[in-house]
């Protein structure tokens, strides 16, 4: 593998967020989810307001900010929730069986607020924070009192996330990453849920010092996530068909140290099968070419994860403003960069001790095509795991693996998950919810042994590739049989032969009267190694008499 330097300077805390590092931002408790990278310059816009995000940097992994209305432009402010909102709540969950209040007689027509626009739009230039514009909404609503205890929760809910909207500061790791990514745009990690993600982990059986083979076609999801449960062991291969590598940038977004990235390689499918084919100038030459494809690649995945910030959303908010990629401290704070080709020698080594397991996550590919190939590159009973959006692929590769007899232990699973909300006095399941995970087909690698015939031996024994088994050439058919029944049970050829070495260089000798006695002393020791056959006896007198 590749050796880089590490980087100079102290190792962050995993825990604290640092300049350079990437973030989930989650808006209004799940409303709005957003990939940034913090660095002096980097802003989000929520709304039609613009906040800087220089006020998160060195704050842990899951700090609550709040918009604040400042002099000059609002900003965000760290926000710690009141402990007494939880035993309000509980208590008035208690007072709802008493009170017999409906929403029957309220009439929406938008009359029973008499603060209008104006008014909020002075406050704000008074300074009044996000909380008081809240409670000044709730105080001249002339329908509040008559609502019932959970429309009024909701009503608070709802302005606050319009006057005082709230950032959750998350950490981005696998289960973040593909809730973000199912949520927002599903497509681009081919429909892979969450459960169906980890499910794929444990089925492949990804432990740490484990050599994972990985095709990944689903943006760099999957090969993130077996980095990250390896933990800096072992190591990822993620192999691709043709000479362009797929695209994983959202390896980006792991916040993975350099250990780690040196972990995850790629290599094409015809590098893994041909290895000790090519010489020295070739590999260096397809390095060379590899990395060039790779350059390219990093320019058009960079172009695309930059549309991806960019893009806005059906209510006319947009998620990341252009300079925050572009600017100059983002370019000191540059992630390490992952995937790097890998070398002969560790091709090598991949190829004499085999993959540990196998993950195949590529919904644009025949899933039959794929692993007929992928499979002999893997160790002895080595688990795979192949996933798929739809059921008919998978069973074309299960029906395909059990004719050919290449694995065992074969199943398809479907995932289920269903999504509760929990909340005093209202735990019921969400009403939306995804109708399907994808399928996931598992099972073990089988070794095939391979038997040959009677015909195929001798011709073996003729061109001296098995030198002990001489005795071949003079068993008859049904003793070959017994030898390949022996053979395939494990049992070694020079045990089978150790007594007839001494007489290798007198087996193509047609027998003669004078030595008809080695003859038949060689015709009982072939009956006695191979077992219960037919042997011819002698027809001299002297041969007779000696046996």
């Amino acid at each position: 593998m590749s050796e880089s330097k590490p980087e100079s300077g102290p190792v962050p805390n995993p825990r604290v967020t640092w300049e350079g590092c990437s973030v989930l931002l989650d808006i209004n408790d799940g409303d709005r989810l957003v990939f940034a990278r913090l660095s002096a310059g980097s802003t989000l816009k929520i709304g039609n307001k613009t906040f800087s995000l220089k006020p998160l940097i060195g704050c842990p992994f899951g700090s609550l900010f709040q918009v604040e209305s400042g002099k000059e432009k609002p900003y965000l402010s760290r926000f710690v929730p009141p402990t007494e909102e939880n035993n309000v709540q509980d208590e008035g969950s208690c007072q709802l069986q008493e009170e017999s209040r409906d929403n029957r007689a309220i009439i929406d027509n938008n009359q029973a607020q008499s603060l209008t626009g104006e008014d909020i739009e002075a406050m704000r230039r008074q300074g009044a924070t996000g909380d008081e514009i809240v409670e000044a909404l709730v105080a001249n609503s002339a329908t509040f009192e008559k609502k019932t205890q959970f429309s009024q929760e909701k009503y608070r809910l709802k302005k606050q996330k319009k006057y005082a909207p709230r950032v959750l500061l998350r950490r981005p790791f696998s289960r973040s990453i593909c809730e973000a990514y199912f949520k927002k745009y599903p497509a681009r990690i081919g429909f892979l849920r969450v459960d169906a993600l980890s499910l794929l982990l444990s089925m492949a059986n990804v432990t740490a010092n484990s050599d994972v083979l990985v095709v990944d076609m689903v943006g760099g999801l999957v090969t993130g996530a077996v980095a990250e449960r390896l933990g800096g062991t072992g190591s990822v291969c993620s192999t691709y068909l043709g000479g362009t590598p797929y695209p994983i940038e959202i390896i980006r977004m792991f916040n993975f140290s350099n250990e780690i990235c040196k972990r995850i390689l790629r290599c094409t499918f015809n590098d893994l099968c041909s290895v000790q084919n090519e010489t020295g100038e070739q590999v260096n030459q397809h390095e060379d070419v590899c990395a060039m494809e790779s350059q390219s690649n990093e320019k058009t995945s960079l172009s695309v994860s930059t549309e991806d910030v960019h893009l806005s959303s059906k209510n006319g908010d947009t998620d990341l403003v252009p300079e925050n990629e572009l600017s100059t401290s983002s370019k000191t704070c540059k992630a390490p960069k992952a995937g790097e080709k890998a070398t002969k020698e560790v091709i090598q080594s991949w190829k004499e001790n085999g993959f540990s397991s196998l993950i195949v996550a590529a919904p644009e590919q025949d899933a039959w095509s794929l692993v007929k190939d992928l499979l002999p590159l893997l160790t002895y009973s080595a688990p795979f795991a192949i996933y798929h959006q739809y059921l008919q692929p998978l069973a074309t590769c299960m029906h395909n693996l059990q004719h050919e007899k290449m694995a065992i232990g074969l199943q398809i699973s479907e995932p289920w998950l269903r999504e509760y909300q929990v909340l005093p006095s209202r735990t019921h399941p969400c009403m939306q919810m995804s109708g399907t995970g994808g399928y996931i087909l598992s099972g073990l690698e089988l070794e095939t042994w391979q038997f040959f015939t009677g015909k195929e031996l001798q011709a073996m024994a003729r061109q001296e590739i098995f030198r002990s088994c001489n005795i071949l050439l003079h068993s008859q058919p049904q003793d070959l049989t017994i030898f390949r029944a022996r053979k395939t049970m494990g049992v070694p050829s020079r045990q089978l032969s150790s007594k007839t070495q001494t007489a290798e260089p007198q087996a193509e000798e047609p027998p003669s009267p004078t030595s008809s006695t080695s003859s038949s002393q060689h015709q009982n020791e072939v009956a006695e190694e191979v077992g219960p056959s037919k042997v011819d006896k002698p027809t001299t007198p002297s041969a007779s008499s000696n046996s």
